[in-house]
């Protein structure tokens, strides 16, 4: 596909619903004794994949487009299902349903397809062990073998930070006799889960470096609001602040302080983002956000920043390409362990169309220049719809365009980006 350059975008949008939060809905849904309704529910891939391992599991999901009912099992009411539980590239489903399936009685087998497969789930795996269940792994990969019981509580601190390992963690401490389950988290991460579960009236509660989860004796059925999903409005926010004469509005996003990094970056970098109509839906904060085109200038991403925007450094390294000065983002291995290498796939697709960029071990640096890139080159998402969405975005800014292969890997977390993004570049 090729990404034609555009004057500007001009316009308003909604992007569908948080991923995380839809995904983690759906799985605590199917704990419930009755029917939940999750409104706004963030239709992907990725969260078709957390229906579909709920049915596997014996829970009943209807409903379409954005409102979602799940007529859960109960807590303890899991099936033991005859096949294996396919997440598709969904991490967060694989993990977390790790953590419920830990505490249930049985054998479960979890997979998905090859990116997922390889990505590191000996780090939900050791936790689950100490708490008292049988969990092997393929070579530190996928399939991963689970068979449940009675779990202990535990206190673990995260090795690396990860709002996967943390929530995973804390959903098996649902199931744990005898006290809370703590998970310490040295840098703070995305705290979905907990609000989440504070939302459905469960104990859980920080304090310091602290994040613990009381055990429960059942899951009342709820009703969700899910808001805009901030990484799926991040592509937006960037094209908006690189194109002269542009103005979005983007209506009714999900602005969790520990999501929103990008826009704190990018606020540093001399953006113009307006932030308004703040508002509390659901347990989580909601804004709508105006955008604005301004000149950028180079900074340094924080290795305590990073979790904050992890998903969205490969915009970040596109803005420093434009930016005025050097930038650099250190601490950021984790890049590594995405849906690809994505210090490897962000360089080689940002080199293609003329940035100036340097990786490194954990990070990479960029020498910005205030001024379109050539573009004129192919970007290979490789299967992972952060490239692919950044590759757009690239064509659009440059001076030739951005050919693109592999689109269709957006579907995994926003099939409707191609299309939305039309609707809002003039050329």
């Amino acid at each position: 596909m090729k990404v034609e350059p555009a004057a500007s975008v001009q316009g308003a949008i909604a992007v569908p619903g948080n991923k995380g939060t839809s995904q983690r809905a759906v799985l605590l849904g199917a704990l419930t004794d009755g029917e939940s309704e999750i409104r706004g529910f963030g239709r992907s891939a990725d969260t078709e994949s957390a229906i579909s391992v709920v049915r596997q599991l014996g829970a009943e999901v209807d409903g379409e487009g954005e409102t979602v009912r799940v007529r859960g099992v109960g807590l303890h009411g899991v099936r033991e299902p005859d096949e294996p539980l396919d997440c598709g590239n969904a991490g967060t489903v694989l993990r977390l349903a790790s953590g419920i399936l830990a505490g249930q009685e049985g054998r479960f087998v979890l997979t998905g397809d090859e990116s997922l497969s390889r990505r590191p789930h000996e780090r939900v795996a050791e936790p689950l062990r100490e708490m008292g269940a049988r969990v092997e792994t393929t070579e530190g990969g996928a399939p991963v073998l689970i068979e449940g019981g009675r779990l202990q509580p535990i206190r673990y601190e995260l090795p690396v930070a990860s709002a996967q390992v943390k929530s995973a963690v804390l959903f098996a401490g649902l199931f744990a006799e005898g006290g809370a389950t703590t998970v310490v988290e040295r840098v703070p991460t995305r705290d979905h889960s907990e609000r989440l579960l504070r939302e459905l009236g469960v104990k859980a509660a920080r304090r310091g470096a602290d994040v613990s989860v009381q055990p429960v004796e059942r899951i009342a059925p709820f009703r969700l609001d899910v808001a805009g999903d901030f990484s799926s409005a991040a592509p937006f926010i960037l094209a908006a602040t690189l194109l002269h004469g542009s103005e979005l509005l983007v209506e009714g996003v999900n602005v969790n302080p520990l999501r929103t990094g990008f826009l704190d970056v990018l606020e540093r970098m001399g953006a113009h983002v307006a932030v308004f109509n703040r508002r509390t839906v659901s347990g989580e904060p909601v804004a709508d956000l105006e955008v604005r085109p301004a000149q950028l200038q180079a900074t340094a991403v924080r290795v305590g920043e990073v979790p904050g925007l992890i998903d969205e450094l490969p915009l970040f390294a596109l803005a420093a390409g434009m930016a005025r000065g050097e930038s650099v983002v250190r601490g950021a291995r984790e890049l590594r362990a995405k849906e690809t290498d994505r210090i490897e796939t962000v360089t080689n697709a940002l080199r293609a169309l003329g940035v100036r960029i340097t990786p490194g071990d954990d990070g990479f640096g960029v020498r910005g220049v205030p001024t379109r890139p050539k573009g004129g080159g192919v970007v290979d998402a490789r299967g992972d719809h952060r490239i692919a969405m950044l590759g757009a975005i690239a064509g659009l800014v440059s001076r030739e365009g951005a050919r693109i292969e592999g689109i269709e890997s957006v579907a995994v977390s926003f099939p409707g980006f191609f299309d939305l993004l039309d609707s809002v570049t003039q050329r």
